[in-house]
């Protein structure tokens, strides 16, 4: 809680504590105090009549001419009493009974008047003063926090000088950074474009998965122009009141106005700026006026000189067309996931404040990470660094990272978890199967890892990794060898156990959503280069559900034919690799039984040498592992021969 939050707290405590004591007060006068009786004039004057009147006091009100009767019975209580309003018709025979039995104080001299003083005093004062305490303590509080009373004031924070970035800080987004250097340029000089006449594009909209850093890159372009950032999310516009977010969106951009030249960037634009008319309830919903409004500021009649709006989003294709049209968010700059050199620059970034051991090699790491955002990739250095603390070291290493990794993709181990021989077997046997078809099938995926321990919903996973790294395209073979592979874990439980287990589900549901795809979107069956599904974008259940099918019953029949036979010949391919190299998978079964888990090395020294006398192999140091990694990327002959000392001097010479 800041400094102004305490003062006001300080400021409004005594009224709340005041207010507090008063209706204690009050609580205790009214169900504390004395029992009274209400008495019609009937009953008195028959109590009266029975003489069981104790005491008894008269005081007349001329305002009212009537007479306010108190007192007492015989089997009252102390703290119990009567009391009665009587008229003055009536009075003379109450009074003739009192002289008659002589009853205790009986007085008709009291003044009326201060009788009603005390009764305002002691009854209506309280409450009125509990009340005009209450409204000063509510009053005070409105004023002090005018934010949590007015709902139609903007949720845009600018942000402070310690937030600010610069492109030093985004690695790796080199034509991205390219691409938002004009925004920068205008807001230092815009004399330079209104000059030619060139307009600068009013809003540009980052597009790409998550974590890839589209709210870093807008960061890095207001810490650059050294501007006012205003950021915002979405789902700040949108209340429960009508109207509010159509005001809350006027409000920024009138903030926004005052501190020209200025960046607003809008986190998940997608939360505010969907489809209009794809949901149910019409075209008045609050979120699609808020929209309308921020169409209006971004390109209506307004002017907005100087203010640029930087958007990101990772689902481009649920925008409403009116959002993405020239003038509105002119330009969009998609922002991919890193290749292997920038995902090397982004390990260097989130390696600056962390103590890493000799033995990491950061290229060698981003080439075993194909498919992993900036985000992914600061999560497995911190995963890294946590486990390096647990394990009481005093630097990060390989053996950290490797498990940082397998945490990262599969979960953590279950190392507690108790496995028979017979379930561990066939593990081995089924991871084996994929690994096998990995090395023997030429455009397979290169095997780095083997595990039998379980991750996650899985007892084991291999880790294959693209011999190179492809952005966008892959062949009908790569495609055809990715089936093979999925497909040889159950190969090999068939030919070697002659038992088949449930662990190859998730195998099978890759296996064919990958084959479906090369016949109904990629045409590489014998149905031809036709797109036989896409997806589809009902009013009711939105762009996630279902796919449009283009295509008639029989053509479906076809579909599934085609699909069946790309399994089915994937299967054979399997078949055949596997029985053809029963003695490696053996071996791979043999290893993973004893070591649980075998790195490319081992896998390589399997494959070449046909035996697992790993105990007869040097001990090959982290900081060897690292030196022959990098001296195969130079291309040094022998390093495998060469000591630590000898590697070491050879690389620093190749180097230089």
């Amino acid at each position: 809680m800041n400094k102004n939050n305490n003062d006001r707290m300080k400021n409004t405590l005594p009224y709340a504590i005041l207010v507090g004591v008063i209706a204690v007060i009050l609580l205790i006068f009214t169900f504390q105090g004395d029992k009274v009786n209400t008495l019609k004039t009937g009953e008195l004057l028959e109590y009266l009549r029975n003489e069981e009147v104790v005491s008894l006091t008269i005081t007349p009100n001329s305002n009212e001419n009537v007479y306010y009767v108190e007192g007492k019975l015989k089997d009252y209580k102390e703290s119990e009493s009567f009391k009665a309003k009587i008229i003055s018709e009536d009075i003379t025979a109450i009074t003739d009974y009192v002289k008659e039995q002589e009853i205790k104080e009986y007085d008709t001299n009291s003044d009326p008047g201060s009788s009603t003083i005390l009764y305002i005093v002691v009854n209506v004062l309280p409450f009125v003063l509990m009340i005009v305490l209450g409204y000063i303590l509510i009053k005070r509080l409105a004023m002090s926090n005018k934010n949590s009373v007015d709902f139609g004031r903007s949720r845009a924070r600018l942000s402070s000088d310690s937030d600010k970035k610069n492109f030093k800080d985004v690695a790796g987004l080199t034509e991205e950074k390219e691409e938002v250097k004009e925004l920068i340029d205008f807001l230092r000089n815009p004399k330079k474009f209104q000059k030619l006449g060139a307009r600068i594009p009013k809003g540009v909209l980052l597009v790409g998965p998550p974590g890839t850093g589209k709210t870093l890159l807008a960061k890095a372009v207001a810490g650059e122009a050294n501007v006012p950032f205003f950021y915002i999310s979405g789902s700040d516009f949108v209340e429960l009141f009508v109207g509010v977010g159509a005001s809350r969106v006027r409000d920024m951009f009138k903030e926004a106005k005052r501190s020209a030249p200025c960046l607003i960037f809008i986190d998940e634009i997608d939360a505010v700026g969907r489809q209009r008319g794809t949901g149910l309830g019409g075209g008045h919903d609050e979120r699609e006026q808020t929209l309308n409004q921020l169409l209006t500021e971004m390109d209506g009649f307004g002017e907005n000189e100087g203010i640029i709006i930087i958007a990101a989003t990772n689902r481009p294709d649920v925008l409403d067309p009116a959002l993405l049209r020239p003038g509105r968010f002119d330009r969009q700059v998609t922002i991919n996931l890193p290749d292997a050199k920038a995902r090397e620059e982004i390990l260097k970034v989130h390696a600056k404040n962390k103590i890493l051991d000799k033995s990491v090699n950061l290229s060698n790491l981003s080439q075993r990470t194909p498919g992993f955002s900036g985000a992914d990739l600061e999560n497995l250095l911190n995963e890294a660094a946590l486990l390096a603390v647990r394990r009481n070291k005093e630097a990060i290493g390989m053996n950290e990272i490797d498990e940082a990794t397998d945490r990262v993709l599969m979960g953590p181990a279950k190392t507690s978890k108790q496995i028979t021989e017979k379930e561990k077997r066939l593990v081995s046997l089924h991871e084996a199967g994929h690994a096998v078809i990995g090395i023997k099938l030429e455009d397979a995926n290169e095997v780095h890892k083997i595990t039998i321990i379980p991750r996650g919903m899985a007892g084991g996973y291999t880790m294959m990794l693209p011999k190179e790294e492809k952005m966008l395209v892959a062949t009908k073979r790569e495609l055809l060898a990715q089936i093979t592979g999925l497909l040889g874990g159950r190969v090999s439980e068939e030919i070697f156990l002659n038992e088949i287990s449930t662990g190859a589900s998730d195998d099978f549901k890759k296996a064919t959503r990958i084959a479906r795809s090369m016949v109904t979107e990629y045409g590489m069956s014998d149905l031809g280069p036709m797109q036989y599904e896409e997806q589809t974008e009902s009013v009711f259940l939105g762009r996630d559900y279902g796919k449009n099918k283009n295509f008639s019953d029989q053509v479906a029949l076809e579909i599934d034919r085609e699909t069946r036979k790309i399994i089915e010949e994937c299967y054979e391919k399997a078949k055949e690799i596997i029985k053809n190299n029963k003695d490696l998978i053996m071996l791979l079964s043999e290893a993973l039984m004893k070591y649980e888990t075998l790195t490319k090395e081992q896998i390589e020294y399997i494959v070449k040498n046909g035996k697992i006398d790993f105990e007869e192999q040097e001990e090959v140091s982290e900081n060897l592992e690292a030196l022959r990694t990098k001296a195969k990327d130079l291309k040094i002959k022998g390093y495998t021969k060469m000591n630590e000392e000898e590697l070491e001097e050879v690389i620093r010479k190749e180097e230089k």
